[in-house]
Parts: structure tokens; C-alpha cells; sequence
């Protein structure tokens, strides 16, 4: 095991057991939203995990150790102390531990962990992407050269509609991944459930997704597999409504000169402005979706 790595208790006795865990990211504790709201959201989706017959697994890095697998206090400790958390990516990784540091886990470095773990699956809301524009600013999510390396199924309700999700797509059909939709051909648009993409296959149960994962692992592929889980119909915002918001947010975002890390909280922040809020209720919605299709993947998985 990773000298840099503490398995919660829980978590551990659920690997060496063969019991299902899903691992959650703590990006979206930190930066995804206000306190207290986002530590009621975070053990929200701890709780649905469980009463969907797995064990959460919330990652985060605490003074430099690699965690998978968060207490209720060190949940509280990650919402209280929010932005001013380091968002961490594969980069950041080593300096994060050889300081001993805090870090907030993005996809790729929860991905990163969950592996070195021993877990197999992984909910969150949306993916990052290739940003529009990404042709001249180069501005292209380490998430999908994880997801390229890194044989873990990530979850989620599509790339964050910010980006260029045509271009998402490409970019993952050149890396060998394959995209899946829960239920849809459409791959979903994180605040709506279609965005016009076909996704590479449609499976209709998380039996019939842990089937497929299981014969990705057993032939040895070396990547993972992203799942599109659309937001529920009730859920789901009008496109007339949300498609301006993130026009004028990226507009606002380019003028302010804003770059790199700060880009998706500049943008998701100001879309929620933009909204009134809804697009906030939104994201945790598909959030607890993602996590009630990942415990059910992850039960599956384990039979």
C-alpha cells in the first residue's frame, strides 16, 4: 500500500470483505458550495450510498495524507474551511504530501486515490473537459487523461455544460475511453438530460454497467469508463434558462481574464448567480442520482 495512504476503518474492512465502496470527491465539498449547505449535501450522499447497499468513500487530502475515506468531522473541517483549500489535481499531488498539506480531490486525483485503494467506482456530478475555446487556449481537464490511464468508472451526469462537450467526447474516443448512457443514447448535459452527443453504448441497469466494467477489467484494459447518468426530468433545468446563464458567465469569465484552476468555480459560481440559485439545486440533485446509481453498480460489482 502507498506509504502516503490511510484507509478509513469502515472503508477497509469493506475491501478486505468484498462489500461494494464508492468513492465521492471533496472538490465539490470545498469549492462546489457554500457552508453549511455543502457538508449537509456531502453526508446526504454518504447516507444514499448506504441505504443503496455500498460504503461511501470520501477523498480528500488532510495534512498531506492521502485519505479515502472521511470522518463526519473531517467533512465538517473540509466545508468549513472551503476555497481556501488547495484544488488538486495530479500535479499537485507530491508537493500537497511533501508539505503536508490540505487538498481538495478533483475527478482526476480521486481517481488517483480510489485505485491505489482498491475501489472500483466513482460518483460525482460532472466531469471537467475540453474548455470552448480550447483550440486556441489549449485549456483541456487533466480528468480526461486520467480517465485514459486509470481503470476506475466514473459516474457522473456528463461533462460540466460549460465546456465544449463535443469536443469532450472526441477527445475521449481518442484516448480509448468509452462513454456509456444510463438509460439514454444522449449523452447528458450535467443541468439538462440531452446535449445533442451520442454516447459510444446505452446500458438500461447498474447490473447490466457492472457487467460491462467487470469485462473491462478482465481484459486487462488500461483505463477507465465514464458513465453518463442524466438528471432526473424534475430536476432538470430548461435549456432556454440555463444555456444563457453560461454564455454570459464564460463571456464575463474571458473579459475578466480568468484562467486555469479558477476557471469551472468562476463559471459554476456565476452561473448559480445568474439563476437565482436553481442551478445550484440542480447540481445537488444529480449528484445524489449519480451516487444511488454508483452504490447499485458497485453492489452488482461485487456479487
Amino acid at each position: 500500500m502507498n506509504k502516503y495512504l490511510d484507509i478509513n476503518p469502515e472503508v477497509k474492512e469493506a475491501l478486505d470483505s468484498g462489500k461494494p465502496v464508492v468513492a465521492l470527491e471533496s472538490t465539490i465539498i470545498s469549492h462546489g458550495m457554500p457552508y453549511p449547505q455543502n457538508v449537509e449535501t456531502a453526508l446526504n450522499v454518504e447516507r444514499i450510498i448506504r441505504e443503496n447497499g455500498a460504503v461511501p468513500a470520501t477523498i480528500a487530502i488532510i495534512g498531506g495524507r492521502l485519505k479515502a475515506g472521511l470522518t463526519p468531522d473531517e467533512i465538517e473541517y473540509f466545508g468549513k474551511k472551503g476555497p481556501e483549500i488547495t484544488k488538486a489535481s495530479r500535479r499537485d499531488l507530491a508537493m500537497l504530501c511533501a508539505k503536508g498539506e490540505d487538498g481538495a480531490c478533483t475527478v482526476t486525483t480521486t481517481m488517483m486515490i480510489a485505485h491505489m485503494a482498491g475501489i472500483r467506482v466513482f460518483a460525482t456530478g460532472g466531469i471537467g473537459g475540453v474548455h470552448r475555446g480550447a483550440e486556441i487556449t489549449m485549456d483541456i481537464s487533466a480528468d480526461l487523461e486520467e480517465l485514459a490511464q486509470t481503470p476506475v468508472m466514473v459516474i457522473c451526469a456528463g461533462c460540466k455544460s460549460i465546456l465544449d462537450i463535443g469536443l469532450t467526447l472526441e477527445y475521449l474516443e481518442t484516448h480509448g475511453v468509452p462513454v456509456i448512457g444510463m438509460g439514454t443514447e444522449d449523452m447528458p448535459a450535467f443541468y439538462t438530460s440531452k446535449s445533442g452527443f451520442k454516447v459510444d453504448y446505452k446500458v438500461d441497469s447498474p447490473e447490466e454497467l457492472a457487467n460491462f466494467f467487470r469485462t473491462h477489467i478482465e481484459l486487462g484494459m488500461k483505463g477507465g469508463i465514464l458513465v453518463g447518468n442524466p438528471i432526473p426530468d424534475e430536476y432538470s433545468m430548461d435549456p432556454e434558462v440555463i444555456n444563457p446563464a453560461i454564455d454570459q458567465a464564460i463571456r464575463e469569465c474571458n473579459e475578466l481574464g480568468i484562467k486555469g484552476k479558477a476557471t469551472t468555480p468562476f463559471l459554476l459560481a456565476k452561473v448559480k448567480e445568474l439563476t437565482g440559485g436553481d442551478s445550484l439545486d440542480s447540481n445537488i440533485q444529480l449528484v445524489y442520482n449519480n451516487a444511488k446509481i454508483a452504490a447499485q453498480t458497485a453492489a452488482y460489482l461485487c456479487k
